[in-house]
């Protein structure tokens, strides 16, 4: 049984690894499950760094470079507990061959339904008409001045990104009675058709959406790739989304939007983060933030360290990993 390290932030342990899926992780490696550091050039961790196989690895780790990996000699494998693994994994750990695998397909879940729920309570315009109901405002959408701008039935939701969390969402969707467009450019209309979505260049897409749901990975490809043209592009009313990154959208320009009340958003993410206080956005009806809260929280970690677990026992009984990261992937993923 390989030797392992949780190389994360402790106050992380026990909410990735509750007592069941501690368990389960401890019958595939030795690990020691009072230990988890973020300084992996300790002295005294010298001795199981040197003998670790595996790196149990989270928020908090510092870049596996060149001088961890000369301290790590038997390293074989990362499992990641997090998402990306962009920041963590440098070219040192690709030339040696090291396994290395990420949690994000699991950590793309709880993204994914926070982005459900958004369009589907923005359909009904529920975030303007709560301010308006707490106000003295009417008590049903059918006495609003447009009742027939407020419903979800056959509204047209773009969904930018067949990223791990794209994909999530798009599944979801395809219970609901929407029409789905999706712009990825790594996707054939054939493999768009599968995931039940219309697959459309960029700006056919803002033009044709209803609501606008940002999943593409934060490279510089995609920086500020909703700029001000594009924003401009949304028809009136619109709905943009964005539980990506902040820096994929401009924050000027779509400031001014919602300042004139020609957009509506559902924003988790934002450009700079947090939020300074001073920012318009904060007093606008017609803009929902929330404090980067829709990945993996509270119970939802216990999922991220399932899954390590289950890649932990597929690395110990000589399987190839169910979640692994390539180099070559780095160039269209987070």
């Amino acid at each position: 049984m390989p030797d392992a390290l949780f190389a994360l932030a402790p106050r992380f342990l026990s909410g990735l690894f509750p007592p069941p899926v501690l368990r389960q992780l401890q019958e595939a490696v030795h690990v020691d499950p009072a230990l988890a550091t973020v300084n992996l050039a300790d002295p005294a961790l010298a001795p199981l760094l040197a003998q670790a196989e595996v790196l149990v690895t989270g928020w908090g780790c510092p870049r596996l470079d060149e001088a961890v990996l000369a301290r790590a000699p038997r390293l074989r494998a990362v499992l990641h507990t997090a998402g990306s693994v962009r920041g963590l994994v440098s070219d040192a750990c690709w030339d040696r061959g090291v396994a290395v695998s990420s949690a994000a397909a699991a950590n793309a879940l709880p993204v994914a339904e926070y982005t459900l729920a958004a369009i589907l309570l923005s359909g009904k315009n529920a975030f303007a008409l709560r301010d308006g109901y707490r106000e003295g405002g009417p008590l049903s959408p059918l006495l609003t001045a447009d009742p027939a701008g407020v419903g979800n039935h056959g509204r047209r939701v773009g969904i930018i990104g067949a990223s791990h969390v794209g994909r999530r969402v798009l599944d979801l969707l395809r219970r609901f009675d929407l029409t789905v467009l999706l712009h990825d450019p790594y996707v054939t209309p054939a493999g768009a058709a599968e995931l039940n979505a219309e697959l459309l260049p960029l700006d056919d897409l803002l033009r044709s959406s209803d609501v606008v749901s940002v999943h593409a990975p934060d490279l510089p490809e995609t920086y500020r790739m909703l700029d001000r043209r594009r924003l401009a592009l949304i028809r009136d009313g619109g709905v943009v989304i964005n539980t990506a990154r902040g820096a994929l959208i401009d924050p000027e320009a779509l400031a001014d939007e919602l300042t004139s009340g020609r957009l509506c958003a559902v924003l988790d993410v934002t450009e700079p983060e947090p939020l300074p206080a001073e920012s318009p956005l904060h007093r606008l009806p017609n803009v929902f933030l929330t404090p980067h809260i829709s990945g993996s929280a509270g119970n939802e970690l216990a999922r991220l360290g399932h899954t390590v677990a289950q890649e932990a026992a597929r690395f110990t009984a000589g399987l190839p990993l169910a979640h692994p990261v390539r180099r070559d992937d780095l160039a269209r993923i987070a």
